[in-house]
Formats: C-alpha cells, sequence, structure tokens
C-alpha cells in the first residue's frame, strides 16, 4: 500500500514508539491525527512538524480507557478529516512486579489500557472506516504477547488477548477491506520501563538496562511503517528476545531453562 496521502490515527502519540511513528509516517507523507492523555507534549510534536509543513498534523486529546473520551475524540475526527484510513493502537503501559505483590486493581488498570482501550478505540472508528471503503489497523503489541516474562504477568495477559481478538477481527473483516497488523516489538529504547506500573501502581520509575540497550525507536518506526506499506500480518522487533521466541518453538525445553533465569529489568 502506498501511504503517502493516507491518514493515520495513532493513539498514545505523545512519546515513545507513538511519536517515533508520527514523526516516520509525516515524512513520508501522511496525515497524522495524535492523541494522547498530555496535550501538552502532543503540542510539542505539533510544533515540530508543522514547521515542516502546516495542516498535516491535528491534536486530539483521548484517554483510550474512557469511553466517553473516544466517542469525543471520533466525533471531532469526523470535523477534521473525511476519513481514516490507518488507524495505529499503540497506547499502552507496561509492568514491572511479580504477580503475588501486584495489586487486583493494577491488573485491572493494565487490561483497561492496555488491551480494552485498543478494542473500544478500534470498534469506534471501524463502522465509519468500513463506510469509506475499508482501512488498516495496526496494533502495538509485545513480544510479551507470545510468551510470558517474569515482572509481566498482566501485562503479557494483556498482550496476548490482543492476539486473540485482533486475529479474530482480521478473518472476519476480511471481505470489508479492513487489513490488521500486530506488531510485536521487545526491547526498544523508549521510557516504557519508567512508566511501568508497580504492585502499588505507581510508576516504576527507572530505565531497564534492556530497554536502554533496546533497538533505537526509530528504526523500530521504519519497520512499522514498511510492515504497513507490505501488509504484513505479524511483524517482531527486538534482538536476543527474538533468539527466544525461536527456541520456544523448536525447543521448549532450553526456552523455559533460559526465561526461568533472564534478567526480567
Amino acid at each position: 500500500m502506498k501511504i503517502e496521502g493516507k491518514i493515520a490515527w495513532i493513539t498514545g502519540a505523545s512519546s515513545g514508539i507513538g511519536e517515533a511513528l508520527a514523526d516516520g509516517l509525516f515524512r513520508q507523507g501522511v496525515t497524522v491525527i495524535l492523541s494522547a492523555r498530555n496535550i501538552d507534549k502532543l503540542n510539542i510534536i505539533k510544533s515540530r512538524l508543522d514547521k515542516k509543513e502546516k495542516g498535516r498534523c491535528y491534536l486530539v486529546a483521548c484517554d483510550v480507557t474512557k469511553q466517553s473520551e473516544i466517542e469525543g475524540a471520533i466525533a471531532e475526527i469526523k470535523k477534521l478529516v473525511d476519513r481514516v484510513d490507518i488507524l495505529i493502537n499503540n497506547a499502552g503501559v507496561s509492568q514491572r512486579s511479580y504477580a503475588l505483590e501486584t495489586d487486583i486493581s493494577v491488573d485491572r488498570s493494565l487490561f483497561e489500557v492496555n488491551f480494552f482501550g485498543a478494542v473500544a478505540v478500534t470498534k469506534g472508528i471501524l463502522p465509519w472506516m468500513i463506510s469509506r471503503g475499508g482501512g488498516h489497523v495496526v496494533v502495538i503489541s509485545s513480544m510479551a504477547g507470545k510468551y510470558g516474562f517474569r515482572m509481566r504477568s498482566a501485562y503479557a495477559a494483556s498482550k496476548h488477548a490482543l492476539h486473540g481478538f485482533f486475529e479474530t477481527l482480521r478473518a472476519e473483516l476480511h471481505d470489508q477491506h479492513v487489513k490488521v497488523t500486530l506488531i510485536c516489538p521487545g526491547r526498544v529504547k523508549t521510557d516504557i520501563s519508567i512508566n511501568s506500573l508497580t504492585g502499588d501502581g505507581k510508576s516504576y520509575g527507572k530505565m531497564d538496562k534492556g530497554q536502554a540497550n533496546g533497538v533505537p525507536v526509530e528504526k523500530c518506526a521504519r519497520i512499522i511503517i514498511k510492515a504497513i506499506e507490505h501488509n504484513r500480518k505479524e511483524v517482531f522487533i527486538g534482538g536476543a528476545e527474538l533468539f527466544l521466541l525461536a527456541v520456544k518453538r523448536v525447543c521448549p525445553p532450553l526456552y523455559y531453562w533460559i526465561v526461568n533465569r533472564a534478567s526480567p529489568t
């Protein structure tokens, strides 16, 4: 798919992968609609993009855990543009706590953002997208959506749930010209560990060593954009964690030996 001239809505666009995707897509001629809770950060990104070319970046504040805000955001988007060609469900939060030390309210919060947020936004925009001839739904999952990892219990569960829902959705909407791409990043150099939730719901506040040495976020964004262009169904991005996925497939006992000893941070 040629993406120049397309219109993309990106949730969780105020930092990390979302911000990098906004920059990368904008450079390739895509009109971007940026959403997040932090409108101040979005304004900084918009100012940067407007210096390159005005009129191709819009801001719509949205907390994906609140249905009223999702509905309000979609209503506002319909006033700004005549369609959304690409939806990128990027809003999410990670976890740095052991299952038995995590309050159930934190487990629920992780699902609200990572799973139900993506589902609600997608269900909200899909009827309009289909009425305009179809589109492309992109879901930023995680390598944790393919295997469990210590201190990521509810995070991994929420990402596993994304795969079940959106793989089903892909099959259901095949005849309605809606494509679905699941992106599974491993360790990417963003602030995701800093913003992760601990067992009591507070921010972890630390940059993991693995995260600090992860794939540069700009490279991650380039891979995602290519995946959109080529209608990839599932894409894995990372370093050694890709090896772990292969090991799980071909030699499960070795996988379990490694995952039981690997550092969770």
